[in-house]
């Protein structure tokens, strides 16, 4: 390779982006790097700078990430998108890729690497890979992020006195992860949620349905409201006032959403 390359850097942390600017500036082939904030501003320095690289985050104030891509990706077809993010969904990693990003790649990435992965863009063999192969670093970071999430979950039952070895404890597991990675699928808890999981565990919804409830009736009866209400930080619900299964999974999801 001899050509020079000029990147374009977008993220609304400013330490991050100059720490990466500082990271990658000065390395063979990299001619010129320019920051940005915020959708509105990265897609005018895409426009104006036309750089041969875009690094972004897809949480974009105003614009987000992902209307900046496709914008920018219709007036310079050939630019070279890679985003670093700390969304994790496989729902955002594939509908970058669809976008035609190059990499997806979850915070946090070293300048290192993803000055490798810009590299790698330009080599001539870049054009035939399987667009499979783009995500593979991902799947490690997501595999760990799943397990944290487990870990958090299973302290949280504990807490609020979910024994393990009731069915009820497993779906109700499902569910939670299902509404973090959707949220909006608490909307639609008998038409998707108890038929979703219903199938993964060779069951009946039906029978979803009543093993969670029963699950949250055991917290209940062993006098763990208190619990409940001291991991919420404010009295959630007092002895008298039993969820619904669906309050319940919305809630703790929430919680650990805020919680990142």
């Amino acid at each position: 390779m001899n050509e020079q390359i000029s990147v374009l850097i977008a993220d609304e942390n400013k330490e991050n982006s100059k720490k990466l600017m500082e990271e990658i500036q000065g390395k063979e082939f990299i001619e010129k790097v320019e920051l940005s904030i915020g959708g509105e501003d990265t897609l005018s320095k895409v426009l104006t700078f036309k750089p041969d690289v875009l690094i972004l985050d897809v949480m974009l104030s105003g614009i987000d990430g992902y209307v900046v891509i496709e914008e920018a990706k219709k007036q310079i077809p050939d630019l070279k998108i890679i985003v670093v993010s700390s969304l994790s969904s496989e729902t955002f990693v594939q509908k970058a890729m669809s976008l035609g990003v190059g990499y997806y790649m979850v915070k946090p990435a070293s300048g290192d690497i993803i000055y490798k992965r810009m590299m790698e863009m330009f080599e001539p063999h870049e054009a035939v890979m399987p667009m499979v192969t783009n995500v593979l670093p991902f799947e490690s970071v997501r595999q760990n992020k799943n397990k944290q999430m487990e870990e958090k979950i299973t302290n949280i039952f504990i807490t609020v006195g979910i024994p393990a070895h009731i069915k009820g404890y497993h779906f109700l597991r499902e569910a939670i992860k299902m509404a973090i990675e959707t949220p909006e699928i608490v909307n639609s808890i008998t038409k998707k949620l108890y038929p979703s999981i219903a199938e993964r565990f060779d069951t009946s919804a039906s029978k979803v349905e009543r093993a969670i409830r029963h699950a949250i009736e055991v917290a209940w009866n062993r006098g763990k409201i208190e619990n409940i209400n001291t991991l919420f930080g404010v009295k959630v619900y007092s002895s008298n006032e039993k969820p619904t299964n669906g309050e319940f999974i919305a809630l703790l999801a929430d919680k650990m959403l805020i919680e990142g």
